[in-house]
């Protein structure tokens, strides 16, 4: 019987940011979506009533703003229709387009759901010390308005994790 030499890893040169953030995003996420129950909505739902509060927007400019594809964006906006939170309307200034109306019943939903995704945030923050907190918010900021801002070209094929290997 041969035996195999143990390889070892590679050793690291820089810290493993892909996996702190995937990591920290996962379980935000999730504490995000369990605290929403409250007002009984889902992440996305409260995204979008919130953007679409905020100006006269059609569904593909909210789905847009919302990270979302537009089948599920169809998916959250039928669902805030059904629950009365939201209408599908004519646009005011384009007769083609259809914009997402926020009923009162929703503003005061996606009210009660700011104030639950505010105390979740603050919640993440109070972890950190009082110092480090803008200073952190401002990283990540300037990773999202910076390097971070867009994916990777459409040109620039990108293998997903369920796309097998050629």
């Amino acid at each position: 019987m041969t035996t195999m030499p143990v390889s070892r890893a590679p050793d690291r040169t820089v810290p493993d940011v892909t996996g702190i953030l995937m990591h920290t995003a996962h379980v935000l996420n999730t504490r995000l979506s369990a605290a929403l129950t409250e007002v009984g909505l889902l992440q996305r739902e409260q995204c979008v009533l919130v953007h679409a509060l905020g100006a006269e927007r059609t569904q593909g400019q909210l789905a847009e703003l919302s990270r979302m594809d537009k089948t599920t964006m169809v998916v959250t906006v039928d669902g805030l229709e059904k629950a009365g939170y939201a209408e599908r309307r004519p646009s005011s200034t384009d007769r083609r387009a259809r914009i997402i109306h926020v009923t009162e019943a929703g503003a005061e939903v996606a009210a009660r759901g700011q104030e639950v995704v505010d105390r979740v945030h603050q919640e993440v923050l109070d972890a950190l010390p009082a110092a480090q907190r803008d200073a952190f918010v401002a990283a990540l900021e300037g990773l999202m308005a910076g390097p971070l801002a867009e994916p990777v070209p459409s040109d620039q094929p990108v293998r997903r994790a369920r796309q097998a290997r050629r």
